[in-house]
């Protein structure tokens, strides 16, 4: 039996216990219904998709809906996007599913809410298989598991990057303006320094902005500060208990202190969020920015050719990214756990790095034989005579460009954020706890880390 076939069965067979199943393929989803599972829509609950309004999340649910017409099945795959913010979307999947409310079959979580969920029994245990494959990209697949099980499957993954621009280096007189990975801290400092001595950069403010306002963007930056830390500074054990000390909270606040110092970084940093810390960029107040995999594709629609750059940040970058999960109220779980398969299989992750997105799979940025199908890839991005209607720039196998050698390098040494079903009062906790750090008046490493130790371990065990 071929292993997509096999993988199929044993979804269907361990979703739907004690039911028996009466098998699936677990690719394109068209093997017959697992017995029990309720015909009809099988909703699936999703953030914003960041490439459109007809973007690609959308057209993989397409394709597969086309896949059941063909094949004479009742089952139709349906996407809601819920509004709000990040923490409004978990609240709102929260409230739906500790209900017992079977209105969601699927839900795609933030990587850090796959403990939560999980711990609180909201969604499904999974087979281990559907992540046990070095197809997989190791740290990514290390975000699907809790206690020792499988509750999620990567969907689209994400990490920090560091976008430049080339026309400011020009500016500047440096003669190489690709730079193939910053190195170090250090290194990025001096490039500002030579920015900082020229007067002939129009709107040019300081040398770098990131997310610093109080919400998740100062939680990622401060974790990729702490990993980056002499030593490295981890929080939190693989169980989600409180491991650091006093001493390490200091190294940790010392390199996020530095990557924010004034004299390198915009001053609007501390009340930046994504949108605004890509609006300065893009108005050229400074010429690096920390951001994520989508904005390479939106800022390549603005800008000339050859302008804009990207390179993995200095030190360790945090991965992000979501995972898709079968929700425990589903009446449709088995079918459901096959439209997964389906939605992070080999093509459609292709199909995901094609739009933007960072794809979880290997194959998807190093097997040149491996494309997003017409049907999927069609759609708005394509003009009539079958050009791409983007900007955005592609190797030799019709990839984005920068993705097999920056983003997956990026991707496979990334530091996970502190993994933990406590994971919103952590970072509440944290975000306010370095709060004064962007004040007026700061207090010192050493006093600011004693009272950040204070308050985490009232909000985590151990």
């Amino acid at each position: 039996m071929p292993r997509r076939r096999l993988l199929g069965t044993l979804l269907a067979a361990l979703l739907l216990t004690p039911v028996a199943c009466t098998g699936g393929d677990g690719g394109d989803g068209t093997g017959p219904a697992p017995s029990g599972d309720v015909p009809g829509d099988i909703v699936v609950a999703s953030g914003r998709d960041v490439t459109g309004q007809n973007g690609v999340r959308r057209r993989l649910i397409d394709a597969w809906n086309e896949r059941q017409e063909k094949a004479g099945h009742e089952f139709r795959a349906r996407l809601v996007e819920l509004p709000g913010s990040a923490d409004e979307q978990r609240g709102q999947l929260l409230g739906a599913l500790q209900s017992g409310s079977s209105a969601y079959d699927v839900v795609n979580l933030d990587v850090t809410w796959v403990p939560e969920f999980a711990a609180a029994g909201l969604v499904r245990p999974l087979p281990e298989a559907l992540v046990d494959d070095p197809d997989v990209i190791d740290s990514v697949a290390g975000t699907a598991r809790w206690d020792g099980q499988v509750y999620a499957v990567p969907f689209n993954s994400d990490v920090g990057l560091l976008y430049y621009r080339r026309d400011h280096l020009e500016r500047a007189g440096l003669t190489r303006t690709e730079l193939d990975g910053v190195g170090t801290w250090r290194t990025l400092e001096n490039l500002i320094d030579v920015l900082d001595e020229q007067d002939d950069i129009p709107g040019y403010d300081k040398g770098w902005t990131t997310q610093l306002a109080a919400y998740e963007g100062r939680t990622v930056n401060a974790v990729e500060a702490f990993a980056s830390a002499a030593g490295g500074v981890t929080l939190t054990d693989e169980e989600g208990r409180y491991t650091a000390t006093v001493e390490e909270l200091t190294r940790g606040i010392a390199e996020l202190r530095r990557r924010t110092a004034t004299p390198y970084t915009l001053p609007d940093a501390a009340q930046s969020d994504e949108a605004a810390s890509l609006a300065d960029f893009a108005d050229g107040r400074t010429t690096f920015l920390r951001h994520w995999p989508w904005v390479y594709r939106t800022l390549h629609q603005t800008f000339p050719a050859g302008r804009l750059g990207v390179t993995a940040l200095p030190g360790r970058a945090v991965l992000g990214g979501q995972n898709l999960a079968v929700a425990a109220g589903s009446r449709r779980a088995g079918k459901a756990a096959e439209l997964i398969g389906f939605l992070t299989g080999k093509e459609s992750e292709r199909c995901l790095l094609d739009a933007g997105f960072a794809a979880t799979r290997v194959s998807a940025y190093t097997d040149d034989r491996l494309r997003c199908p017409a049907d999927v890839a069609g759609a708005p991005s394509a003009t009539p005579s079958g050009e791409r209607s983007d900007r955005m720039p592609r190797d030799g196998a019709e990839r984005p460009a920068y993705a097999r050698t920056v983003l997956l390098p990026a991707l496979r040494r990334a530091a996970h954020r502190p993994r933990t079903p406590l994971y919103g009062a952590f970072t509440q906790t944290l975000t306010a706890g370095l709060g004064p750090l962007f004040g007026t008046d700061p207090p010192d490493d050493a006093a600011l880390a004693r009272t950040l130790d204070a308050a985490l371990r009232r909000v985590l065990p151990g």
